[in-house]
């Protein structure tokens, strides 16, 4: 028999989380559908037409950059349709959600700054500058990348892309905005409702819970750490980076490890914990905009690029500073 407590539970972890991802993901689409359907693309891409042009990217590409700063869910939907509609090969997709990782880490950056700088002081400081660094180093990385894989070409517009704008743009733009909602719509609902019922399953039988508590009992191969950071990083993985923080504040008060220490150590629990996270929270609205496969595709690719640089930044960091 079905209780209160019950229903209760649901709605709280399961319908409520739901809907709300919904909502977000209707008012990007409907975000993406709008700029798009007023040729506002050449204009946002603008930003970032310097790195786009340089990379061989289109002006989708850079809008979607733009888009990010504010916006993740909208900038990938951006993509999916440019992805679509056939106006990004799946070469550039690729890119371009590799593309989109600084502005993407900016808008995570005020939370983790004010939760990370009254628990490790001036460390929050380096800590945030390194993960940014890496998100530069990635973002400049991708552009190198697109110069050689791209066509020269990729970045122009043909005018008969352009079609002459209509008598009122802005009532134009929003009957065709929701005419490819409402069909836009249906297909990303199909796909997020049951994959996101899955992970909720998933998590609710203590999967995702199980795989972080084994990767952090299975540090072995990071004995050239001390027993302090190894207690950090269980903390990090095993609950979240909260906790690994909590961990990090307490031994850097009590002067048993050093700030740059602990610097370093959260960006290794950053690389491990990262990517079980993602599939985690990102995948389910990652599949409702790309189809399953391609979704998987995107985050394997952004995940393990995002792992790499941070490796290299925390690499750097160890020998220059340790």
């Amino acid at each position: 028999m079905i209780t209160q407590e019950t229903l209760t539970h649901l709605w709280l972890h399961l319908g409520w989380p739901l809907l709300r991802l919904l909502i977000y993901l209707a008012i990007g689409l409907l975000a993406a559908l709008f700029i798009e359907s007023l040729n506002w693309t050449r204009k946002l891409a603008v930003i970032a037409r310097p790195l786009t042009r340089f990379g061989h990217l289109s002006p989708l590409t850079g809008a979607s950059f733009s888009v990010c700063f504010f916006s993740g869910m909208a900038a990938n939907t951006m993509l999916a349709e440019g992805y679509a509609n056939r106006q990004l090969s799946r070469k550039e997709l690729i890119l371009a959600n590799l593309f989109n990782s600084l502005p993407s880490n900016f808008l995570h950056l005020p939370t983790t700054f004010f939760i990370a700088a009254p628990i490790i002081k001036s460390a929050a400081f380096v800590y945030i500058g390194l993960t940014v660094g890496a998100a530069i180093l990635r973002t400049l990385f991708v552009t190198l990348l697109g110069r050689m894989l791209l066509p020269a070409n990729n970045g122009e517009i043909a005018a008969t892309e352009l079609p002459p704008p209509p008598e009122h743009p802005f009532r134009a733009a929003l009957q065709n905005t929701m005419k490819r909602f409402k069909r836009r719509i249906r297909k990303i609902v199909g796909y997020t409702v049951p994959i996101y019922i899955l992970f909720y399953a998933l998590t609710e039988a203590g999967f995702f819970t199980a795989a972080e508590r084994f990767m952090g009992q299975h540090l072995a191969w990071l004995s050239w750490l001390s027993p302090q950071a190894l207690s950090i990083l269980t903390f990090q993985m095993a609950a979240e980076f909260t906790a690994g923080l909590a961990a990090a504040g307490s031994l850097l008060a009590s002067g048993s490890m050093r700030a740059e220490e602990i610097v370093l150590v959260l960006l290794i629990g950053n690389i491990l914990s990262s990517p079980i996270r993602a599939i985690r929270h990102q995948y389910p609205y990652y599949a409702g905009i790309f189809k399953p496969v391609l979704a998987a595709e995107l985050i394997l690719f952004s995940q393990g690029f995002r792992a790499l640089s941070i490796a290299l930044i925390a690499f750097l960091y160890y020998f220059l500073v340790m």
